[in-house]
């Protein structure tokens, strides 16, 4: 049910560093062609600072651990129409044969598996708006909870209630770093009024405290938040006006569950004039260099531990 790619394979056994990539970014999280574009920026991102790229995802039922141009490129085209796969989802991807594009629940599942430790992503999932009455959480915080996988990201996607999303993690035991940052990054903003639980400084810094962590036989992963660059946010007080209309939208339409994220995040593009994509395009960039550098910091300090 596992491939991993050989190149992958080659890097694991000469203890190099591999970053593990999601692969609902490429089907749900933009339009065609931009998506292909983006998936492959951010390999060429992870490979600038030193780390193998392994973009996760299934096809034709297998769990597959690095994509080819080919696989990335029907992935990319046939978007949402791919399903979108998180824990619960994978029996059914697999047993049945089909392809799915993989959440960062699913992935971090996925690169455990292949024995990947850390996951770039844009931001997590987390506890929507209005939870307190939809019950809508997402897999992440859980998987985050129990999976021995770091995962960086521009924080949570700004979409949620980033307050309960953090309680949360707090609850499930997931220590939240800001690197560089006191503040909790709200993926297209570098704010969001929330503290961090401890900053950290360097990617060697951050290494140390995987390893400990793990070699403390605590079970569960890290939150790495990395602000989006300067240069590609957005003010909060810009960018929320758009997140509240296209929450309510939602809720007219009745769109809900796993849906809803898409949904949210292609009607945020349209309402900020695209400016919202090339934010979401810059901070997962961002995102994957800052992971490669960290894989590899991880392998110097194992002999420092």
């Amino acid at each position: 049910m596992l491939r991993i790619q050989p190149e992958i394979q080659h890097a694991l056994r000469h203890q190099k560093p591999v970053i593990a990539l999601e692969s609902t970014i490429i089907t749900h999280g933009m339009p065609y062609p931009q998506n292909v574009e983006t998936a492959l920026k951010v390999e060429k991102a992870v490979r600038d600072n030193g780390a193998v790229p392994a973009t996760i995802a299934i096809v034709g039922g297998v769990l597959r651990v690095g994509l080819d141009l080919d696989d990335i490129t029907l992935l990319g085209q046939a978007g949402q129409g791919v399903l979108k796969t998180s824990r619960r989802d994978l029996p059914y991807v697999v047993s049945r044969k089909k392809n799915g594009a993989t959440t960062v629940a699913a992935t971090m599942i996925i690169a455990e598996m292949a024995g990947l430790s850390i996951f770039a992503t844009g931001g997590i999932g987390g506890v929507h708006r209005g939870a307190t009455a939809s019950m809508d959480i997402s897999a992440d915080l859980q998987e985050l909870g129990r999976t021995n996988v770091a995962v960086v990201s521009a924080g949570a996607k700004a979409i949620l209630d980033i307050p309960l999303t953090l309680e949360y993690l707090e609850t499930m035991g997931v220590p939240v770093i800001g690197y560089k940052c006191d503040e909790f990054p709200s993926f297209y903003s570098r704010e969001s009024g929330q503290k961090v639980d401890c900053r950290l400084n360097t990617p060697s810094e951050i290494a140390a405290y995987l390893l400990t962590k793990w070699q403390m036989k605590l079970e569960g992963g890290v939150l790495i938040a990395n602000p989006i660059p300067k240069r590609a946010a957005m003010a909060y007080e810009a960018i929320n006006p758009a997140i509240e209309q296209a929450v309510e939208e939602a809720g007219l339409k009745g769109i809900k569950g796993k849906d809803i994220t898409p949904f949210l995040l292609g009607r945020i593009v349209e309402l900020t004039g695209g400016k919202s994509l090339e934010a979401n395009i810059q901070l997962i960039l961002n995102n994957a260099a800052l992971a490669a550098r960290i894989a590899a910091a991880m392998i110097i300090e194992k002999d420092n531990l």
